[in-house]
């Protein structure tokens, strides 16, 4: 009975999907963009962590449709003569990497913390779901910076460059965790008194097993569109900590330090710097928000209008 569920969810979202020209174009745009992060390496023009082929002399160089632009940079070159095609690449690469790894990490705990607060209840529900209200009242950015800041004062400026993204992993990771705790128990109350888990305790089943096999795959719906908008949000996470200056490095380039490394020539005139890496960012950002919302409204069917 289980299977034929599954079977049916899945032919149905893939009807839904067929037929929704949105999340279909977002589906495509965001694929692309995942691929070309992915083989960056093989796409770009230039290696940027090559310091063998940069030159400063190349530095702020126009797109290549504008009078002083070279044709060997389409969309000019950084502050520090890199092309700008590829750092962009590489740091879409980087972005997309903490994003996931952000996510990943607050499955992991706030599925953890939801499952264990929703289904055994009482004291250990009070206090896993007060530590949750403490940490959701801290703006994240807050806690981010915070954490950031001390992390650059324990390890040092060099050491922390060389460690970035599994700190800002870690650091958005934490941040965010309570967004599934909170979801995830409220599903789990909903499941914990129907019959089959009532069937899975009668046969001697431990609570562990009845957690993670029988009620947690019933509450991966939400989770699953918490996780798409969570990516969206690591990300302009990491941007934002970037772009004040506790994100990646200049030689490490992301979305974000592209974005922070051009804005103060913005007004110079060199404005590719800043703008492209930005469009990139919001394009990506957008695409991740319309399949979510998709996601969102296709598995809720009183929503959901085709």
């Amino acid at each position: 009975m289980q299977t034929r569920r599954q079977k049916f969810k899945k032919s149905y979202l893939l009807y839904s999907f067929k037929r929704d020209k949105v999340a279909m174009v977002s589906f495509s745009i965001l694929a692309l963009l995942l691929l070309a992060a992915l083989f960056a390496p093989l796409l770009a023009p230039y290696n940027p962590y090559d310091p063998t082929v940069i030159d400063i002399m190349d530095s702020e160089l126009p797109p290549s449709w504008m009078e002083e632009g070279e044709p060997r940079f389409f969309l000019g070159t950084d502050i520090q003569g890199r092309d700008l095609v590829s750092t962009m690449l590489y740091g879409l690469r980087i972005s997309v990497l903490i994003g996931i790894g952000a996510v990943i990490l607050q499955a992991v705990i706030g599925i953890s913390v939801g499952l264990t607060a929703g289904y055994l209840g009482g004291k250990i529900d009070a206090v896993l779901m007060r530590i949750a209200d403490v940490q959701l009242s801290f703006s994240t950015l807050m806690v981010a910076i915070i954490v950031s800041a001390i992390v650059q004062l324990s390890f040092g400026v060099g050491r922390y460059e060389q460690l970035a993204v599994p700190i800002l992993i870690v650091i958005i990771g934490i941040a965010e965790w309570p967004q599934y705790a909170r979801t995830v128990r409220a599903s789990v109350l909903g499941e914990k008194n129907k019959e089959y888990v009532e069937a899975a305790r009668v046969v001697g089943l431990d609570s562990r097993r009845i957690m993670f096999s029988h009620i947690l795959p019933n509450t991966l719906s939400p989770v699953l569109v918490i996780s798409t908008v969570q990516v969206a949000n690591a990300v302009m996470s990491e941007a934002a900590l970037s772009f004040l200056g506790l994100g990646m490095p200049v030689s490490k380039p992301s979305i974000g330090s592209l974005i922070d490394a051009g804005f103060e020539y913005i007004f110079s005139g060199a404005w590719w710097i800043t703008f492209f890496p930005a469009v990139l960012l919001i394009v990506f950002i957008l695409v991740i928000n319309l399949l979510g919302d998709w996601l969102r409204d296709v598995l809720n069917p009183k929503l959901y209008k085709g």
